[in-house]
């Protein structure tokens, strides 16, 4: 459990230090592959406290979900739709759903 928090320590700590930006035209394919990729993590952290975690499964699901999500980026641009919202909706909701557990686990301990 602490790995994960020492990994996003570390990241906070290189994006502070190393400011980039994201080109206008990728913007969305970063948003919501980042968003997926929390999913994941918010995922992997539910599944430890459950005491569930595989490793297999979270590195699988992490680069899995990020693909998904960047090909639905990619598709709904070359039909004219936006279908990144679809993406933002459902891994956001999940996000939440998981922080939801989560948080309701630490205050019955």
């Amino acid at each position: 459990m602490i790995l994960p928090i020492i990994g996003l320590m570390i990241g906070i700590v290189i994006g502070i230090s190393f400011p980039g930006s994201v080109p206008s035209e990728y913007a969305k394919y970063m948003s919501v592959a980042l968003l997926a990729s929390i999913d994941s993590v918010f995922g992997g952290l539910r599944a430890g406290t459950e005491d569930k975690f595989d490793n297999t499964v979270f590195i699988s699901g992490f680069f899995t979900n990020a693909l998904l999500a960047a090909g639905l980026v990619y598709v709904g641009d070359r039909l004219g739709i936006d279908l990144y919202y679809v993406a933002l909706l459902a891994f956001g909701l999940r996000v939440f759903q998981n922080l939801a557990i989560i948080r309701r686990y630490f205050l019955k301990k």
